[in-house]
């Protein structure tokens, strides 16, 4: 597919990570702008990546075929009231900033019944400033085709990217994804005191867990069966890690993390509503 020509509105680090990745895929720089308030980060993504930069969001969409929205959620509405007027009826927009519903963006960009903006809202994790995220994706009625490659080929240059059919679903993507290294990173955390608490350096105990996370996720990724298969596979009846598993779940671990995620996706119900206003 032709690449398109895609400006990004914001140039802070998800920005970075995404022209990065489309670079390494083969992008031309000639296909990429950027516009940012700051002229500090604006000549270091310039000098990175070899793009054009604009302090005005308005001169860097015009001439483009992807608008990609990545500032802050507290500052998007008053971006989109500014880009209103500037945005071209073949123009598709895609958001990814936490929290703003598609509703809130067709508002603020202006839209009417003749005249609604392709929109796609996404919501990519943190390794994808390690090309090694996740995004999931919803498109609005819209998005043609074309558009809907357009978007999956920016997202997948970090990582996967997965279609959601209801918007109402990038809550539960929140929840899973857009939050979940944390969650890994809390259970690495306990590892490493309790290891050091067994008696191994801290050091070593958090090497321990931060690799046996990257192996068991590698392992997930690349095998044809589910977690819980693997799982099986790998607790021996009677075992050390069996004493484990039947501590974690006398604890009440699965309905621990069913109960931490349906927070997480009321949270993200609740900004959205917030955000939106």
């Amino acid at each position: 597919m032709t690449s398109p020509r895609i400006a990004f509105i914001g140039a802070g680090n998800m920005a970075a990570s995404l022209i990065g990745g489309l670079r390494a895929q083969g992008v031309d720089a000639s296909c990429i702008r950027a516009s940012d308030h700051g002229a500090e980060q604006r000549a270091r993504i310039s000098a990175e990546h070899g793009i054009q930069t604009f302090a005005s969001n308005a001169e860097a969409i015009q001439g483009c075929d992807v608008i990609v929205l990545a500032v802050k959620p507290q500052v998007m509405k008053a971006v989109c009231l500014d880009l209103a007027g500037h945005i071209g009826a073949d123009q598709l927009i895609i958001s990814i900033a936490a929290g703003i519903s598609c509703a809130s963006l067709e508002h603020w960009l202006g839209a009417r019944p003749e005249a609604t903006p392709a929109l796609v809202r996404c919501m990519p994790n943190t390794p994808s400033l390690l090309r090694q995220g996740v995004s999931g994706l919803f498109a609005n009625s819209h998005v043609s085709d074309a558009q809907r490659q357009q978007a999956e080929q920016l997202l997948g240059a970090v990582g996967l990217a997965l279609w959601l059919d209801q918007e109402q679903l990038i809550d539960a993507v929140t929840a899973v994804s857009g939050s979940g290294p944390a969650y890994f990173f809390l259970m690495m955390e306990a590892m490493t005191a309790a290891g050091e608490k067994l008696g191994l350096t801290r050091d070593t105990a958090a090497l321990l867990s931060a690799h046996t996370a990257l192996g068991a996720a590698r392992m997930a990724v690349a095998s044809d069966v589910d977690a819980s298969e693997l799982r099986r596979r790998v607790t021996s009846p009677a075992g050390t890690t069996e004493a484990a598993i039947k501590t974690f779940q006398a604890g009440g671990f699965e309905s621990l993390v069913e109960q931490a995620l349906n927070a997480a996706a009321r949270r993200s119900a609740e900004l959205a509503e917030q955000l939106g206003q």
